[in-house]
């Protein structure tokens, strides 16, 4: 997905639901701090969106403009409706939000995970395309280890997440 492609969702979920303000946790995030990122950054065609005052009203999101809908048929991407608890994320996360706001959107805003936040997401969640992708952030340098340690320590996470999350940074090379 491309950043006018997630400037599109953002101003669709805007027309559905009629809230102005969406959080935008999955790594189309990446788009707001780099916009013009490499194409192996670029292979998803989903966005992970939440209404940030109404997060229940992700689920018109999903049925609007989700995976198989209409939209989707039509632009070969979609919104996928979540909820602020998909992601778990460092504190202070909030204060990082990096804003998505032009007139592309038609004045509606997508709060985008900070890169340092959205890799802790990705590493908590552990999942097969997970970890290559934060591989590739370090990479390219948009996060690093040393960083990425430091958002970890301020994750709430039990013992043993935590430890395979400390296994899995220290596979990964800044």
């Amino acid at each position: 997905m491309k950043r006018s492609e997630l400037e599109h969702i953002i101003r669709a979920a805007s027309a559905i639901t009629l809230h102005q303000e969406f959080v935008i946790i999955g790594s189309q995030a990446l788009l707001a701090t780099n916009p013009d990122l490499p194409e192996q950054f670029l292979v998803s065609v989903e966005a992970d969106v939440y209404p940030k005052e109404k997060p229940e009203d992700s689920l018109l999101i999903d049925g609007a403009i989700g995976e198989g809908s209409a939209f989707h048929d039509t632009f070969g991407y979609y919104a996928h409706g979540v909820g602020p608890e998909t992601a778990t994320l460092p504190r202070g996360w909030a204060d990082r939000l990096v804003p998505i706001r032009n007139a592309n959107t038609h004045g509606a805003t997508g709060w985008c995970l900070a890169p340092d936040d959205l890799a802790i997401s990705k590493l908590v969640a552990g999942r097969e395309k997970d970890l290559p992708f934060v591989r590739r952030m370090i990479e390219q340098a948009l996060t690093d280890t040393d960083r990425l340690r430091a958002r970890l320590a301020s994750t709430d996470l039990s013992a043993d997440v935590r430890e395979r999350c400390e296994q899995r940074l220290m596979g990964m090379k800044s």
